[in-house]
């Protein structure tokens, strides 16, 4: 843990000092992310908000408050997981983050994951799920497990709404409580009996098309 720990801090020293877009000329402080180096489940939102921006802490604000009581349900504590973001310094007024300006950022997402080597991935709201999944719409595919190849490793992705959102929108935050609740169930199952089971729904439906 000590190695990944020690590499972690190495990616966040770079990105404090990052220029390679012009997020950090009104940003206050760098947000490279924050967690257990050995977290079985790393979580990725958008980019940082205010607090975020004010504390260097991802999902540190109303956010991190409904993120924490959701990581209650499935039986999870914030330091048993690892939380970034796409981007790692705040986009002005909280917009939505440029393409270019999540480029620029990506490496050092790539690296950390690399290095933490999730089972699985955690992606709240659209720019976090088109990352891993793209062309997907998030209003159709939430809560639904993937399976897909990152960093050289198979890994789960599922795609949330964001708790920001969830927030705002009452059918949205039941949304994203049965969807955290299949986290829940593949950390208790283990993902290649996941996988396994995924495998035989779409080979029982391969065959009823046939028959």
């Amino acid at each position: 843990m000590e190695e990944k720990r020690e590499k972690l801090e190495e990616i966040a020293r770079q990105i404090a000092e990052c220029k390679r877009c012009k997020l950090y000329k009104q940003a206050v402080r760098a947000v490279p992310g924050q967690g257990n180096p050995e977290a079985r489940v790393v979580l990725v939102g958008e980019g940082p908000g205010y607090w975020e921006d004010q504390k260097g802490i991802p999902f540190c604000g109303p956010s991190g408050h409904l993120l924490d009581k959701l990581f209650s349900l499935i039986g999870l504590k914030r330091d048993q997981v690892w939380i970034g973001n796409m981007v790692k310094h705040r986009p002005p007024n909280n917009r939505d983050p440029l393409a270019e300006e999540i480029e620029a950022c990506q490496p050092f997402l790539d690296a950390q994951i690399k290095i933490i080597n999730p089972e699985i991935i955690v992606t709240l709201g659209r720019f976090a799920m088109n990352r891993f999944l793209p062309g997907e719409y998030i209003s159709k595919i939430h809560g639904q497990a993937r399976f897909v190849e990152f960093a050289g490793q198979k890994r789960i992705v599922i795609p949330i709404y964001h708790p920001a959102a969830a927030l705002r929108n009452g059918q949205m935050m039941a949304a994203i409580q049965e969807d955290f609740k299949k986290i829940g169930q593949f950390l208790a199952e283990g993902w290649k009996e996941g996988e396994e089971k995924n495998e035989q729904k779409e080979e029982k439906k391969q065959l009823s098309l046939i028959e």
